[in-house]
Order: C-alpha cells, then sequence, then structure tokens
C-alpha cells in the first residue's frame, strides 16, 4: 500500500436515537391561520401559544414557497387543499435562517406536509433548531457535514413499528381523530429524516422519553505540569435527553392545564381530562367518578368500598372504532370487585402501575368480572391507573393504557400521571361544587315558587319563570296566585331588589305574608300597607317592589294597587289593543310612611292581564320605556294559547336568553262568570229559612241540571244557614251560588268571630255542621270583614260522595 495515499476511512454508524431533537410543530388551517401551536414551537421561534393561534402562518414559519402567492397575506385559500394548480399537492422541505429577537440568527431544517380530510387542518408544518442537530454529532465525535431534512419511508429503518408508534407524540394536542387523520397522511408522503452529506440518513423522533443509560469512560484531560493527564468527564448526551424528558413532561401538563376546565360542566371537564391525555400520554384513557359525585349530590362521605358505585363518564382511545364500545361503555354505572388494580387505586388514593400486563394477570383481573371479558383489551398493555382526588377524598379514577410496541409506563410516567390526575381533581372539585350549587339552588327557587293553578274561578293564569345568567340562578322574583271567597281570585308579582340567597330569602318571607293578608280579604292598598311595615320590621335594607291585583269575574272589575312596581298590561279582547293601566306609582315596600291607593279597572271577558317584573323589560344602556313598548306589543300578539302567548312574549323580549336579572311572567285570561251561573238569595233570620234554603238550592241545581250535587249540596247548605241563623244578629242571611267548574256555595251573616270546626263528643247535640261540610267538601274555608263573616265550600261536580249518615 502507498504510504502517501491515506487510508479511505468509512463513516461510522448511526443509530436512531442520533435524530432525536426538539421540535417545533405547528397546523394550518385552510385559511392560513396557525390552528395547533406546540410548545417547542413556542421556545424555537419565541412566540407563545396564544400568539400564535389565529395569526397568519407566513408570519411565523420560514416556509419558504409553500404558501404561494397568498402568503404576504396570511392566507392560501384552497392551494393547498390538493386542488389541481395547488403550490403544495406532495410534501417539501427546507432550510431558512432566520432572525429571532432572544437568540438573534438561528438556522432552522422545516418540513411541510399537505393534509386533507374533514378536519380543519390543511398543512402540517416540523421544525428544528439546526444548531442542536451539529452540535449533538460534534459532541459524538463525528463530523456531521452538511445537514439537510427530507423524507424516507418509515419501513427503510430498524424498529420501524416503534417510529410509527411515537409519530402522534409528534402532534401538539388534538382530538384522536385529528391526530390519526395526520400520523396516517405523514407515514404515507414520506416520515420525516435528516440527511446528511455523508448520505447517511436517520430519522427524526420527538424529544420526549428517557434513553436507557450506557456507561462512559473518562477521558484523559491535559495538564500543564507534564505530568500525567486527570480523567475527566465526557458530555453525555443522555443527561440532557433527561433533563429535556422532565421539562417535556412539565410542558404536557402545563398545556394539559391550559384545556381543561375551560368550563364549570362537570361532564365537559371529565372530557377535557380524558381526551388530553391521548395519544400524546397513552392510547386509552377512561374515567371514573363515584356516582354521588355526579348527581350533584355534595361531598361524598368516607372512602370508597366494594359497594360504591362508579360511573363511566368517558372514555377515549386511538385503537379501531368500536373495539371498547361494548365492553366497557360510556355511561355504565359499575361497582369494582375487591381484588383488581381498580379497587386498590380508590381505596388507597394512590397511583398503580402495572409496566407489563401479562396472561395470567389479565386472566386474574377478567375473573373478577362477570359477563364480560377484559382479556383481549388488557394482556400484553401497560396499564396505569391514578387516582382524582379532592381535599384527600377519591372522588374518581383515571385508567391508563399503552399499547404492545410504545414505551411502557414507567416511574416518571406515574409523577406524571399522578399530578395529572391531582391537576384534574382540583378542576373536578370546582366543577362539582359548581354543581352542587346549582341544585341546591334550582332546589331552593323551585320551593318557593308556588305551583299555580292553571284554571281559577272565571279565569286562566299561564306563568314562566327564568332566572338570571347569575352564578347561582336564584333571585327574589314571584308571582302567585290566591283564591279568595266569593269566586274572586289574587293576583300578585313581586321583585326583591338584589340577588341570592338574601334576596330569596325576604321573598320567600313576604310571599308568606302575602298569601295570609289575602286570605283575610284585605282590600289591595290595606294589604300593601301591611307589608311595607313588616318589611321595616325584618329590616332597613329589606326593599321590594310588588303589584297587587283582586279580579272579581262577577262584578267583571279588577282592583290594584302597586308598590313601586312596572305597571302592567291590559290587552282587551275587543280589538286586541294593549295598553299600560295608569295606576297610583307608590313607594317600594320597605321606604316606609307612603300611602298606598287602590285602582279599580272595568274589564270584560276574553280580556287578558300581563304582570312581570322588570327583569324582563330593563336593558341597560335602553330607556325603559323601550322596553315597556315591546311587552306591550308582543302581548297584543295573537296567540293559540295563553302557554303560547306566555312563549311570544319571552322570545320577543329575551331572543338571545343574555338578561342578567331574573323574570317572573304572569298571565290571566278574565273569562268572567255569566249572570244566568250566578243565583243570590236572601234569608231572614228565621230557623223556618233553613228548609227554604234548602228548596231555594234543589230548584237551582235541577235548572243546571246538576241533580247528582243535589242531595249534598243541600245537607251543606242547611248546616251553614243553620250555624247563620243561630248566631247571625241581623235580620237578613246571604246565600249564593256560582257555577264554574265547581259549584261554590256562600252563607254570609254580621257575625265577625270566623266559623270554627269543633270536635263534638257523641253526647254533644250541636257542633258537628262543620264536620259534615268537612267531609263533602272539596273545599271550604270561612273568611271575615268588619261587618260579618262568609262562610264558603266548595263542591265537584261529577262523581258526587254520598253523605255518610250524622246526628245533631
Amino acid at each position: 500500500m502507498d504510504r502517501d495515499v491515506p487510508a479511505q476511512r468509512t463513516p461510522p454508524p448511526r443509530d436512531a436515537s442520533t435524530g432525536r431533537v426538539p421540535l417545533a410543530v405547528a397546523v394550518v388551517d385552510e385559511n392560513g391561520l396557525v390552528s395547533h401551536w406546540s410548545s417547542g414551537a413556542r421556545r424555537l421561534f419565541g412566540v407563545t401559544r396564544q400568539e400564535a393561534l389565529g395569526c397568519p402562518a407566513g408570519e411565523l414559519l420560514p416556509i419558504s414557497g409553500v404558501l404561494g402567492q397568498e402568503e404576504d397575506r396570511g392566507g392560501f385559500g384552497p392551494e393547498l387543499d390538493g386542488a389541481p394548480g395547488g403550490s403544495l399537492s406532495y410534501p417539501a422541505s427546507g432550510r431558512a435562517r432566520i432572525d429571532e429577537p432572544e437568540q438573534g440568527r438561528i438556522d432552522v431544517l422545516w418540513w411541510a406536509y399537505p393534509l386533507v380530510g374533514p378536519g380543519p387542518g390543511r398543512l402540517l408544518v416540523l421544525a428544528a433548531d439546526a444548531a442542536r442537530v451539529s452540535g449533538a454529532e460534534k459532541a459524538d465525535g463525528r463530523d456531521t457535514g452538511t445537514v439537510a431534512p427530507a423524507f424516507a419511508l418509515h419501513t427503510d429503518f430498524p424498529g420501524y413499528q416503534e417510529l410509527a408508534g411515537r409519530l402522534p407524540e409528534i402532534l401538539p394536542s388534538m382530538s384522536v381523530e385529528e391526530a390519526t387523520g395526520i400520523v396516517a397522511q405523514v407515514l404515507e408522503l414520506g416520515y420525516p429524516v435528516l440527511e446528511f452529506s455523508q448520505l447517511s440518513r436517520i430519522p427524526v423522533t420527538p424529544d420526549w422519553g428517557v434513553p436507557r443509560h450506557t456507561a462512559r469512560p473518562l477521558a484523559p484531560g491535559p495538564r500543564g505540569d507534564g505530568e500525567a493527564p486527570e480523567p475527566r468527564a465526557v458530555p453525555r448526551p443522555e443527561l440532557d435527553l433527561e433533563y429535556a424528558a422532565v421539562r417535556e413532561r412539565l410542558e404536557f401538563l402545563n398545556e394539559v392545564s391550559g384545556r381543561i376546565g375551560t368550563s364549570l360542566d362537570l361532564e365537559r371537564t371529565i372530557r377535557e381530562v380524558t381526551s388530553a391525555a391521548v395519544p400524546r400520554f397513552t392510547d386509552f384513557a377512561g374515567t371514573h367518578l363515584r356516582d354521588a359525585v355526579l348527581a350533584g349530590e355534595g361531598f361524598p362521605d368516607g372512602p370508597p368500598d366494594v359497594t360504591t358505585v362508579w360511573h363511566r363518564v368517558w372514555v377515549e382511545h386511538n385503537d379501531e372504532p368500536g373495539r371498547w364500545d361494548d365492553t366497557v361503555p360510556v355511561g355504565e354505572s359499575i361497582a369494582f370487585p375487591e381484588h383488581t388494580p381498580f379497587f386498590q387505586c380508590m381505596v388507597t388514593g394512590e397511583p398503580v402501575l402495572v409496566p407489563h400486563v401479562g396472561e395470567e394477570l389479565s386472566n386474574r383481573i377478567s375473573g373478577e368480572f362477570e359477563k364480560r371479558d377484559l382479556r383481549p383489551l388488557i394482556t400484553h398493555r401497560s396499564l396505569l391507573i391514578v387516582p382524582l382526588k379532592a381535599r384527600d377524598v377519591v372522588l374518581g379514577f383515571m385508567v391508563l393504557m399503552r399499547r404492545p410496541g410504545r414505551e411502557p409506563f414507567d416511574d416518571m410516567d406515574r409523577t406524571t400521571g399522578a399530578e395529572l390526575a391531582a391537576r384534574a381533581g382540583l378542576v373536578l372539585d370546582n366543577a362539582r361544587m359548581y354543581t352542587y350549587q346549582e341544585n341546591v339552588a334550582d332546589t331552593l327557587q323551585d320551593s318557593m315558587l308556588p305551583q299555580v293553578e292553571p284554571r281559577m274561578a272565571g279565569c286562566d293564569i299561564a306563568t314562566r319563570y327564568l332566572p338570571g345568567a347569575r352564578l347561582g340562578r336564584i333571585g327574589g322574583d314571584w308571582f302567585d296566585s290566591v283564591k279568595l271567597p266569593g269566586s274572586r281570585t289574587a293576583l300578585v308579582v313581586g321583585d326583591v331588589m338584589g340577588h341570592g340567597l338574601n334576596s330569596a330569602a325576604m321573598m320567600g318571607q313576604l310571599r308568606t305574608a302575602v298569601l295570609t293578608m289575602a286570605m283575610m280579604e284585605m282590600p289591595p292598598a290595606q294589604l300593601l300597607r301591611n307589608l311595607d311595615d313588616l318589611a321595616q320590621r325584618l329590616g332597613e335594607q329589606y326593599l321590594a317592589t310588588c303589584l297587587y291585583a283582586v279580579y272579581d269575574p262577577i262584578r267583571s272589575e279588577l282592583q290594584i294597587a302597586n308598590a313601586g312596581h312596572i305597571p302592567p298590561v291590559l290587552v282587551r279582547a275587543e280589538d286586541g289593543r294593549a295598553e299600560l293601566l295608569d295606576l297610583p306609582t307608590g313607594a317600594p315596600i320597605g321606604v316606609g310612611g307612603v300611602a298606598f291607593e287602590t285602582a279599580t279597572v272595568r274589564v270584560r271577558p276574553g280580556d287578558r292581564l300581563v304582570l312581570c317584573t322588570d327583569g324582563l323589560v330593563e336593558v341597560r344602556g335602553q330607556d325603559i320605556g323601550a322596553g315597556l313598548a315591546a311587552l306591550c306589543a308582543s302581548a297584543a300578539h295573537p296567540a293559540a294559547s295563553m302557554d303560547d302567548a306566555c312563549d311570544t312574549i319571552i322570545r320577543a323580549l329575551n331572543p338571545r336568553g343574555g338578561r342578567k336579572d331574573d323574570v317572573a311572567l304572569l298571565m290571566a285570561r278574565l273569562n268572567g262568570i255569566p249572570d244566568d251561573h250566578v243565583a243570590e238569595w236572601q234569608l231572614a233570620l228565621d230557623p223556618r229559612e233553613v228548609a227554604r234554603s234548602r228548596r231555594l238550592v234543589r230548584g237551582k241545581l235541577l235548572d243546571w241540571a246538576l241533580s247528582d250535587a243535589v242531595e249534598a249540596a243541600e245537607l251543606m247548605v242547611s248546616e251553614l244557614v243553620t250555624n247563620a241563623v243561630k248566631h247571625g244578629r241581623c235580620h237578613h242571611i246571604g246565600l249564593r251560588l256560582v257555577r264554574t267548574g265547581a259549584l261554590l256555595c256562600e252563607v254570609s251573616d254580621d257575625e265577625p268571630a270566623p266559623a270554627t270546626l269543633l270536635d263534638a263528643a257523641c253526647h254533644d247535640e250541636s257542633g258537628r255542621g262543620l264536620l259534615v261540610v268537612s267531609s263533602l267538601a272539596r273545599e271550604w274555608g270561612t273568611s271575615t270583614t268588619a261587618h260579618g263573616k262568609t262562610v264558603w265550600f266548595e263542591q265537584a261536580l261529577g262523581g258526587i260522595p254520598r253523605p255518610r249518615s250524622h246526628s245533631r
């Protein structure tokens, strides 16, 4: 061999680990805007995810020539959709130098893939710092020469199955469907590789995971004294990769933390947590919650046991469709057996790691579950179960699994999974508390609002209550209807100033007071006067508006008093005209020292009265007069039913459901009672009038073709008239029959003492009259005024019960 000719050096073989470089990953949508931006992209280009999303891709990515003519405008329309004439219908790569504010000029290697399919992504961009590649090669004692990005079939490399399996880890956090579609297209178009001047090619893999350590010898270092050199440590790239792996996991947790908790909806929160882990951290994720937590029943008591029922809220995986649906369906409630890793996790509250589920363990776990075979799903997989805890109580747990061929879970993964679960547990507990408070507020509000009868004597009623958009969904708006003697009906609507539990509590007190005073037949103005006094006794900050109306369907009139409330709307049946009633306004309840007035309004059958709170008509920044005008216009709109009329008003004045205040709406159609359905008589204070009253009632009921009601009505009327004759002071007793949906009978006298139901002994000769009425009537009652009292009963028409034997 000629000594002057140097020997040819064969390039050393390269392995796949050489290609481990931090990658920047971005996805661009059809409008040329960035839709996904990884943490690696933030580090390489110095732009945060919040700043990048929605930004034109041409302003951030150095992919010269890919964006076509639209690059300057940040959009490229259909040119990346693979259509004829498009500028990128195949993958492209290149090298560019850019000026980065913090790092100065950097050399960037990039790969670009056109994307097709139903998802929004139209371009996938990978990028890496060329200096990192060259620096790694030089630290390994190799001459890099020229490094260029390129593409190759992933099957050209050893361990190509692992390369394909790890490809989803390159992608930023996105749904499984999006990631699966992008991975398939990347594998079809060509795997990203680095091409060196020695024509060596190595596959690019993400800087994620901790490689096995290899021993590194100590290299001799120079000494200035001529003695033997001191050994010094050779740089270990593995240590850098360990730090990078820890950093990647922390950034993964930060990205997940930014994605979860966007809503206080419990199930949506769980879906966000579960989906965030797949496919970047795991291939399968299933989340279970305690049934009590999901139902919003408050914080669960004590640790779980074999009787605890768990609800599978969500499952996410990148396996073939339908693989898990039959065996572990979403929505299933299940109690987990004792001798399983799932039970161990939920009882101890600690993560459970099974690096490899062998056939023996798979058979044992599957055998604990009846009527389901888990072996095809868990055998030869890596299993990690992490608890979802809040205040040291297990609320649920997540089951994580990796497929064969992917790196099994290790201790670092267990720590990462535990931290993921800890952050999810905090968000989950917030959502749980919100759901619980919502349930409590709804229950409290529902219990305070009355169940209004849709049909009263001479009128039909429809109501609506809409909670405001504030947290808690509870306030001080209320409505009510009260049945009064004489076939009259009291209609009430009120609004306590403020919001929340204090307003709701005051509303409950005022509503009870109005109901009590209405049964005492107080005139509207006097009722509001007494309510005002009560509010001042309850506290200085008790303020409310109230509108109280009494409808007499026999006289066809309304008596109304107002305490600072918005006026009602009366829709005339004759011409469909809607008008605001001009009433004395009065001051709100709780102001004190202000007189209230009662106004009388004549109405006709078919007229409609609309009462509401100001939350329906008041909009910030607008005059309330505009809202009242809109209320009149919508109330006058024809409707097929009362419910439809209420819905029309709500839609017209609350089109987007965005009002901040509560809304209470009460509508009454004033049908009236025809004159021929009312019969009145004056009876003398004479015992012989008892027999006459029975004859009068019999005759009128036969005229009304109510023969089935005669026997019971005669008996009850005779009892009431007998009491009136016995206790009355004047010369006249009033008797009135009113026929509506039921038969109403009233007996009036001038004795102010209310009628009392007595417990008569077996030898007593009297005291059983009201017992008879109470047993035969559907309802009965007594009311007193300054001039006397009225005792009334209401008898159902049809299916009249036969009177029971009694003695006087």
